[in-house]
């Protein structure tokens, strides 16, 4: 029961990171988009678009590890490919963790970012760990 519950959390980590890839790399010039993440106007946007774009990658590798790890976990059975994908899937949700406390560090205005960003992650991380 625990694996289950394990991997819908790190399963809907991984989703929202995606979001925020999609957000990132494809949608940010959109106004409804730069304004979500509290860029001033249009201008910063396009200035900011290169490194936006690069960011929201990191945040599909992430998903992209975090789901490689759940289908290794669950094809694995008991054995090194179950253990390799536990691994794998600790490592991503924990980066994922890891990025919302340094969002938390950027400033006061980024606390709800850093809870979004993070409290999927580290639900599906703490249940993992005894998965």
């Amino acid at each position: 029961m625990i694996a289950i519950l394990a991997t819908v959390f790190a399963a809907l980590a991984a989703l929202l990171h995606v979001y925020i890839f999609v957000m990132e790399s494809v949608q940010w010039t959109q106004p409804k988009i730069w304004k979500r993440f509290g860029v001033a106007d249009q201008a910063s946007a396009d200035i900011t678009k290169p490194l936006a774009y690069n960011q929201g990658f990191y945040n599909l590798f992430l998903a992209i590890g975090t789901t490689i790890g759940i289908v290794l976990f669950w094809a694995g059975g008991d054995g090194a490919g179950a253990a390799a994908g536990k691994t794998l899937v600790l490592f991503s949700l924990g980066s994922m963790v890891a990025a919302s406390l340094v969002l938390l560090t950027s400033g006061k205005g980024y606390g709800r970012a850093a809870l979004t960003q993070g409290t999927l992650p580290l639900i599906g991380f703490v249940l993992f760990a005894f998965a």
